[in-house]
């Protein structure tokens, strides 16, 4: 059987399967009762008819039956009219009425036959459907046959007959049309519910680790695996609890080290050797704080209310990354609106992924050239470099931790990145990455803006 995509699709074609096999079903049962019905009224009919000729047979006082029908049975049973027929036959067979043009019985006669039996006998291309009625008048018993050549039936029934399972048909047509879109609204209505978990299921995510999938309108069939499901994501979020803890513990443990290290650095006496280990626990220093960034975002969310001023930041991060960008030889600019930019965020958080950016930029872009950050009105913010862009099949990877594109290079941890990318997970900003021509890479956070 094919496999459908959805609950709805299969539910609504095994529906339809059943219903037309049952409808089906159903008008040949309703054919065959119309058709034992109509045989069975017209047995009773025959029988009646044989019975009535009955009545009017009697046996004189020589000993011969007579048979005396009035005029409306008489013309019954004429030639002229020709759908009925009769015939009495004595215990021999022998035929002592019949009002057949050849004077002969309808029906082969049985001595040892029932009091009344029904019977069909097919003469030439004409069938005769009829009833044999046993009756004994004085001490002689005769046979009355009644019938009906079902050439000459009724035209009604037999259009009734005939047509039935055609009609039943184009009745059922309809019906099962306006059943399946009534199907379709309540299984849509029943499953409501999961569509509407599957939702909250799409927002989980580590910015909101607590969210569960609610079980209290769910169907009782599918409840022990949503069940199943939160509780899976209780341990997901424990282990989560426990890593971004270690992570934070780690790193605040070994601040104090490093400093106690920095401070008998500078205790040297020998100039290289200090600036040189100076360098090593600065970059050591740089990637706890990092680390100390990725826990600390792990664990905040944005509030409805916070609001930023995407000029301010890109104004404060432009002042704050100058020295580092003018001592190595770059310059720094910053372009685009002249007012505020206002988005829903938090500007230290927004700080420190422009930072991360910048510094990003900073580190690749050669010597004489420029750093510059765009600020749009649209709510979106760029860091723009000179550097040697980024290739297509490295724009997944320069996101995640610790990826690096060169891991001989020093002062790079591969961390900037993943916390920009969280930092606009945080606020839903999207980020895109694209080249400049002729070499260099624009990276751009879009964030809805607000009325400030």
């Amino acid at each position: 059987m094919r496999r459908f995509q959805s609950i709805i699709s299969r539910i609504v074609f095994l529906h339809v399967l059943a219903v037309a096999v049952t409808s089906i079903l159903m008008s040949v049962a309703l054919s065959w009762l119309l058709s034992y019905a109509t045989d069975n009224i017209h047995d009773k009919a025959m029988q009646e008819q044989a019975i009535a000729v009955g009545e009017h047979l009697s046996v004189d006082s020589d000993g011969h039956f007579t048979l005396d029908l009035p005029l409306d049975l008489l013309g019954l049973y004429s030639q002229a009219y020709g759908r009925y027929s009769y015939a009495v036959t004595d215990d021999s067979g022998a035929v002592l009425f019949s009002s057949r043009e050849d004077r002969k019985a309808l029906f082969p006669v049985d001595p040892r036959s029932a009091t009344t039996e029904f019977l069909q006998h097919r003469r030439g291309t004409a069938t005769v459907s009829g009833a044999s009625v046993k009756k004994t008048i004085g001490d002689r018993t005769v046979w009355i046959q009644a019938g009906e050549d079902l050439a000459n039936r009724d035209v009604l029934i037999d259009d009734i007959v005939a047509d039935f399972y055609k009609n039943v048909g184009w009745i059922t047509l309809p019906i099962l049309l306006i059943l399946l879109l009534t199907d379709i609204a309540i299984f849509r209505r029943a499953l409501r519910p999961l569509r509407e978990a599957s939702e909250i299921a799409e927002s989980i995510a580590p910015a909101r680790p607590g969210v569960r999938l609610p079980t209290k309108e769910l169907p009782r069939e599918v409840r022990p695996l949503v069940s199943a499901v939160n509780q899976g994501l209780d341990r997901l979020e424990e282990g989560f609890r426990i890593q971004r803890d270690f992570t934070a513990d780690a790193a605040h443990e070994l601040r104090t080290p490093l400093a106690v290290l920095r401070t008998r650095i500078d205790l040297l006496d020998d100039d290289d050797l200090r600036q040189a280990l100076r360098q090593n626990v600065d970059g050591m220093a740089h990637i706890i704080g990092q680390l100390l960034d990725i826990a600390e975002l792990d664990a905040l969310s944005v509030e409805p209310a916070e609001k930023a001023d995407l000029h301010a930041v890109a104004a404060e991060v432009a002042e704050f990354v100058a020295p580092l960008a003018l001592a190595q030889g770059k310059d720094i600019a910053l372009s685009g609106a002249t007012g505020p930019v206002w988005v829903n965020g938090n500007p230290d958080m927004l700080g420190r992924a422009v930072r991360n950016l910048a510094e990003n930029a900073i580190n690749h872009t050669a010597a004489g050239s420029t750093v510059e950050f765009v600020v749009e009105d649209d709510g979106a913010i760029s860091v723009l470099d000179q550097g040697p862009g980024i290739g297509e099949d490295e724009r997944k990877l320069i996101f995640r931790r610790f990826w690096r594109r060169d891991r001989r290079k020093q002062g790079s941890t591969g961390l900037g990145l993943s916390i920009v990318q969280r930092i606009a997970e945080l606020h839903s900003a999207a980020i895109t990455v694209e080249n400049r021509k002729p070499h260099g890479a624009r990276f751009t956070l879009k964030f809805v803006p607000i009325k400030s």
